[in-house]
């Protein structure tokens, strides 16, 4: 009997580390897929007093965008995350979902939206409500691009 629950116990094993494989290569072609339909790779970065935050943005053929950010703010830990989001005429609607600091376990998701123009990326702010534990910009309430602390420029990409 004590062999038959190892066999069951090994099969198992087998069978989870047979799904994992399954999945890393479903994430692979996945992510050759984005490669293969980015049209465009920008990378901007934002400098007020002592803070930095810097984004790398990527479109797609079909006008999505994804991307990394880092914020860096003075006697805070570091958030380090991905965007993903879609421009609305001149208004780039993204969610950042990043973890803070070394505890990459409990993941944020923050609604944020940048005003383009030029060769500039400016960061609004609004009000934010939560719903069903996710946050949203307030409907009907207007997003501020004009009292701001971050103003993006663009510069070159540097692979980290």
């Amino acid at each position: 009997m004590r062999n038959l629950g190892l066999f069951i116990l090994l099969l198992s094993c087998i069978g989870l580390q047979s799904c994992k494989k399954e999945q890393s290569q479903k994430n692979d072609k996945k992510d050759q897929v984005q490669i293969a339909d980015t049209i465009n790779q920008a990378c901007y970065e934002a400098l007020y007093e002592s803070d930095t935050i810097e984004m790398k943005m990527i479109t797609s053929k079909d006008n999505k965008i994804t991307g990394d950010m880092v914020m860096s703010f003075f006697a805070q830990p570091k958030k380090i995350g991905k965007i993903k989001g879609e421009f609305h005429g001149d208004t780039l609607l993204v969610y950042y979902n990043f973890y803070q600091g070394e505890e990459k376990a409990k993941v944020f998701s923050n609604p944020m939206a940048f005003l383009k123009k030029g060769d500039e990326l400016i960061l609004g702010s609004g009000k934010i409500e939560y719903y069903f534990g996710k946050s949203y910009f307030v409907k009907g309430e207007p997003i501020d691009f004009d009292r701001v602390k971050y103003k993006f420029k663009s510069v070159d990409c540097v692979d980290k």
